[in-house]
């Protein structure tokens, strides 16, 4: 029961052994030896064109494996999850990963990163910002916060197996009662101890959820405060609730044993049905399994870790929007209460512009920002240097625009 990776002059492969069994990652018909990448892709596109309704696999003939990756890097173990979602056959065997990461924010796929943290304030604290390729909302990981992703066939995805696997294994280790609410997030007592998010694809999918088991409820409600400004965006936005830790209802949870417990309850569980088949379903199948995210063992993740860790994936993907922020310029014996407004597409700020009082005219700024990334601390830049600005100046800008 063991991932081993061979490497030769023509070929790595990943080698999932069983019974003497041995998967490829790709392969082409007689010809004995996997094409290079290029090809393999165009054989898979091919492949998958002309696919037909996948028969069902009996369960009896469905192996499982829990896979722990050793990095606890958010790019690295977002690269490993995509390249097992990109490049693996679970048509007969299912996989666990469970993960966890250093301090940092993951916020979903269709996210704006300015709504839902201050990313100018991570930054000063040495919090990461990453951005999945699955939605949902935003989430705090430190390492007493453990990830699970359930890899499956699409046919055969199931988020409720998944989320059911997790309470249970709650309730056999501690006896805590755990339930999945109508969001199908884990709520322990009313709180929220679990979300989720799903990636489905073909032929793969995966779901993912966070277990919250001992992880800093200090720095996690810090870390998702954003900056006090009105954005307009249509970016989807995460819905606040209130957490618990596993730890706050027994003091004795802790992460390894999390990752235990979770892993032992997927792998006595039947593939597709929440029947518990014991330590006879246990050793039937492939067990846990250390692996090290490397370019070694997964030849193409250092480019999707180099993807996943780029400006232009975490910040520049971020759908356009529109900040606004009061601002009050001094004069001689009269104040002018104006609004910022900043338009921000691909992560960079295009229109610059004041709002008037009791107007719909928008004064262009000129700034050499203008075209340069958004973030808090530019924003804030450049209202500290209007502030410098008093209301007869302005008046003039705008009696000369006029």
């Amino acid at each position: 029961m063991s991932v081993l990776l061979r490497r030769n002059s023509s070929q790595l492969r990943l080698l999932l052994s069983s019974g003497g069994q041995v998967t490829r990652l790709a392969s082409t018909e007689g010809s004995g030896q996997p094409p290079a990448p290029a090809v393999a892709k165009q054989e898979a596109k091919k492949a998958q064109s002309k696919r037909q309704p996948p028969p069902v696999v009996p369960d009896s003939e469905i192996k499982k494996s829990v896979f722990i990756s050793q990095s606890s890097d958010v790019f690295t173990n977002l690269a490993l999850e995509d390249w097992l979602y990109k490049n693996f056959d679970f048509s007969h065997h299912h996989v666990l990963l469970l993960w966890a990461n250093d301090p940092c924010v993951v916020i979903g796929r269709h996210q704006n990163p300015f709504t839902e943290a201050n990313v100018s304030r991570l930054v000063e604290r040495g919090i990461t910002l990453a951005r999945r390729n699955s939605g949902g909302g935003a989430v705090y990981h430190d390492l007493g916060n453990l990830n699970c992703t359930f890899f499956s066939p699409r046919e055969r995805y199931d988020r409720k197996y998944n989320l059911n696997i997790v309470t249970r294994a709650l309730f056999r280790e501690w006896a805590i009662k755990a339930e999945i609410n109508e969001r199908d997030d884990i709520v322990v007592m009313n709180k929220k101890i679990s979300g989720t998010a799903a990636k489905l694809g073909q032929p793969n999918s995966y779901h993912h959820c966070t277990i919250l088991a001992s992880a800093n409820k200090l720095h996690l409600g810090e870390s998702l405060v954003r900056e006090k400004a009105n954005y307009i965006s249509r970016a989807t936005a995460s819905v606040p609730s209130p957490i618990r830790n596993l730890v706050d209802v027994n003091r004795t949870v802790n992460v390894a044993q999390l990752r235990s417990a979770v892993g032992y309850e997927y792998l006595r569980t039947a593939a597709t049905t929440l029947e518990d088949g014991g330590s006879a379903q246990t050793m039937k199948q492939r067990g846990f399994q250390l692996i090290n995210p490397t370019e070694k063992w997964f030849p193409g993740i250092e480019e999707l870790r180099a993807n996943y860790s780029s400006w232009d994936w975490v910040i520049g993907k971020t759908p356009s929007f529109t900040v606004e922020k009061d601002l009050e310029v001094k004069g001689h014996g009269e104040d002018m209460k104006l609004k910022l407004s900043v338009e921000v597409e691909g992560g960079l700020m295009k229109e610059i512009g004041l709002q008037l009082p009791q107007s719909e005219q928008l004064v262009p700024v000129v700034t050499p920002l203008q075209g340069k990334p958004y973030n808090e601390e530019n924003l804030n830049g450049i209202l500290g240097a209007l502030k410098l600005v008093n209301a007869s100046n302005v008046k003039q800008a705008i009696n000369g625009t006029a």
